[in-house]
């Protein structure tokens, strides 16, 4: 993460404080989630969950190989030498 200074009204400041306690946050994550939406609603930015991407396709694939977990080296090492090849 990196520390940036930012200026703010007085009453911008009031109100973010207010509301970071109302949401038991800190002004710093606040602004930095509002951040966040501004930016996904520009279609600027969509943050990248690395563990939930990777959560999110366990389970969704399979090659009907019962031996992966011992071979997926031979698999990979397979699999890339056909890579570019016509189907």
């Amino acid at each position: 993460m990196v520390r940036r200074q930012v200026q703010l009204r007085d009453d911008q400041w009031r109100a973010l404080r207010r509301l970071a306690a109302q949401r038991g946050l800190s002004v710093s994550e606040l602004i930095r989630r509002s951040v966040d939406a501004w930016l996904r609603t520009q279609g600027a930015w969509e943050p990248v969950d690395r563990r939930q991407r990777a959560l999110a396709v366990v389970g969704r694939f399979r090659s009907g190989r019962q031996d992966v977990a011992q071979r997926h080296d031979e698999h990979l090492a397979a699999i890339l030498a056909h890579e570019g090849e016509p189907e």
